[in-house]
């Protein structure tokens, strides 16, 4: 099901949730109810949740949308990584420097094509990146520099295997959710007391209090889609992308 298809599901179950309950709760009421007397302390508390809750959720989208940009953030030092070794090899000899490259490029391929899918759909990483990765690491590793100019570029080349080693164990540490599922009964609690203290102040079921109502319930349903939308980096709507990697390597996934 697309995103956006469950974000409209949500904001118009939330619109029609709160009209019928108003509905109801005007036809139920007794005949001396008076919404125009509902005690001040109710007023100010309905003023206090509301603001409590807009900080928390505010919070929320702000350290999910944070952890959208550290996930992205590892693609790209991974692929600036792999884009060194590839520049740096350069020096060496030719048949070195071309079984260097092209398991640089195997393996961005792979996780251009293969890898990232299966972090969206399960959220985890492949056996084949990893020992695609392993065979760069031992191709770096295993040559014995043959001058002063290439024992140089050794250590360099390491270095950048390791960040792009590091680089892929943080992208794999971020593939799953970053909000807990106690923060998540919070936020939905939260929401669910905010709206029904709307109630609280016994609304009339005239067109602009039920607008109003309608409106605000829908506002907080797509505030709470975007916290979802940003919990999952890899597999969601405005999600981490490969576009650093290809960027760099402009013929993987061809």
């Amino acid at each position: 099901m697309s995103e956006w298809l469950v974000l409209t599901l949500a904001m118009a179950a939330a619109c029609v949730v709160v009209l019928v309950v108003a509905v109801v709760r005007h036809h139920t009421a007794r005949e001396d109810d008076d919404p125009s007397e509902t005690p001040d302390v109710i007023e100010y508390i309905t003023m206090m949740i509301g603001v409590v809750y807009a900080i928390v959720l505010g919070l929320a989208i702000a350290g999910v949308w944070e952890a959208r940009s550290v996930a992205q953030d590892h693609v790209q030092a991974e692929a600036q990584a792999l884009h060194e070794i590839n520049e740096r090899v350069r020096v060496y000899p030719a048949d070195v420097r071309d079984r260097i490259r092209g398991d640089v490029d195997t393996y961005v391929d792979h996780v251009v094509t293969k890898e990232w899918k299966v972090m969206a759909e399960r959220g985890e990483m492949t056996e084949r990146g990893a020992r695609l990765l392993d065979r760069i690491r031992e191709d770096v590793t295993d040559y014995e520099p043959r001058s002063d100019f290439e024992a140089q570029a050794y250590q360099p080349l390491v270095d950048q295997v390791a960040a792009a080693d590091a680089a892929r164990s943080a992208r794999a540490d971020s593939t799953g959710p970053a909000m807990p599922g106690v923060v998540w009964f919070g936020l939905i609690t939260g929401a669910v007391v905010t709206v029904g203290m709307v109630f609280a102040l016994q609304i009339r079921r005239t067109p602009r209090e039920l607008i109003l109502a309608g409106l605000f319930s829908a506002l907080i349903a797509f505030l709470l889609f975007l916290v979802w939308d940003f919990d999952a980096p890899y597999n969601r709507g405005l999600t981490a992308s490969t576009e650093p990697l290809l960027q760099l390597f402009p013929k993987a996934g061809d």
